[in-house]
């Protein structure tokens, strides 16, 4: 029998994107499957059918060729024939991800003891440690495994018991509708084994809690918000299975003189109207000391001047930051008589200065007009 276009097997456009296949896949899947039509052999050969023309649409250079040449352009590409359902879940998909990826359902099968839970924690530091670098030592709780019965639950001459339930699988499998859900074992709560004589020190959990002492490296750079990684001091996993990891959260506290950009320092410079005017060499504070800063004659407030290298280290150890310093002309509120006067002075010479600077201005216009 001659093939249908696998376009029109899914009811998709030509142009449809991997998740409208995705989904019309889903649709067709739940459509025909067997179990929701037994014996119904043209549904199950639908199913069939929508499987291969998904399997060739959801790969990018399967349907390129099929695009181009039709179904001849696949004839070297390796397409499966499916001849069960069963066939299909396993080979096309897998046993862990069909019905959790493709139908929305979760069909998982354990596969080794299970790793344990990671643990987050929130370190704050100052802007001066960000600059240099810091070791910071931390207490955190968690759980060990524990010594009595070395993690097993078991009272110390005894071992656990391989569950009845399960068969030591740490899951059940349980049928609604069509679907077979695995769920986690009631009986021995997904360990696989169940506790006749329980430890003492632990009540058969194989673990307690303690305190313990971290030392954690900051490195020079980081950022407010920025995660570090310590691997394996999180929560002990299952017997047999590797514990998890300890996220630590670094926030920098807000400084009183500097803001942060990047790898740039901000901050501002009050100077007064005689350095401005005719300009000076100040010292101002940095993240590691002191430094001179030149002040050009005639500078405007809100102007920024810069200190290369004198910022924050990139975390990527790509160079330093520099220093923005934003000058900020002051304006004295009160004068001595003395000051009033001088000002008044400077007043009356700006205003002639002034006015030469209009009209040289506007003879120069009123002949450019002419010319």
């Amino acid at each position: 029998m001659e093939k249908r276009d696998y376009y029109e097997v899914l009811d998709v456009g030509r142009d449809a994107s991997f998740g409208e296949i995705k989904k019309a896949y889903r649709r067709a899947a739940m459509k025909f499957h067997p179990d929701k039509n037994p014996g119904d052999h043209e549904a199950e050969e639908k199913f069939k059918e929508a499987a291969e023309a998904y399997e060739v649409l959801s790969d990018a250079r399967k349907r390129r060729l099929y695009d181009q040449y039709g179904h001849a352009g696949l004839a070297g590409v390796g397409i499966r024939s499916f001849s069960s359902v069963e066939d299909i879940i396993e080979s096309l998909f897998g046993s862990d991800s069909f019905f959790s990826d493709l139908l929305g359902f979760g069909s998982r099968r354990r596969r080794g003891p299970r790793a344990g839970a990671s643990l987050r924690i929130e370190l704050e530091i100052t802007l001066e440690e960000t600059a240099t670098g810091a070791a910071k030592t931390v207490e955190i709780s968690k759980h060990d495994t524990c010594e009595t019965c070395e993690g097993s639950g078991a009272k110390p001459g005894t071992e656990p018991e391989v569950c009845n339930t399960c068969e030591g699988v740490g899951e059940v499998e349980q049928s609604q509708g069509f679907f077979r859900l695995r769920t986690t074992c009631p009986s021995c709560g997904g360990r696989g084994k169940t506790i006749k004589h329980r430890c003492k020190t632990c009540k058969g959990s194989g673990r307690i809690m303690v305190k313990k002492s971290l030392e954690i490296n900051i490195p020079a750079g980081i950022e407010d918000g920025m995660r570090l990684r310590i691997t394996g001091e999180g929560e002990p996993g299952e017997p047999g299975g590797p514990p998890g990891d300890l996220y630590v959260f670094v926030r920098v506290k807000p400084h009183e003189f500097f803001v942060r950009s990047r790898d740039d320092l901000v901050c501002e410079l009050p100077i007064t109207v005689p350095q401005a005017v005719m300009g000076d060499v100040v010292e101002v504070p940095t993240i590691d000391g002191t430094a001179n800063l030149e002040i050009p004659s005639g500078i405007q407030s809100g102007q920024v001047l810069r200190l290369r290298a004198r910022g924050l280290p990139n975390i990527d150890g790509y160079g330093r930051g520099s220093q923005l310093v934003k000058v900020v002309v002051e304006i004295p509120e009160k004068l001595t008589k003395r000051q009033e006067e001088l000002y008044r002075e400077l007043g009356v010479l700006e205003e002639k200065n002034l006015t030469k600077r209009k009209k040289k201005g506007l003879f120069r216009r009123v002949k450019e007009f002419f010319e």
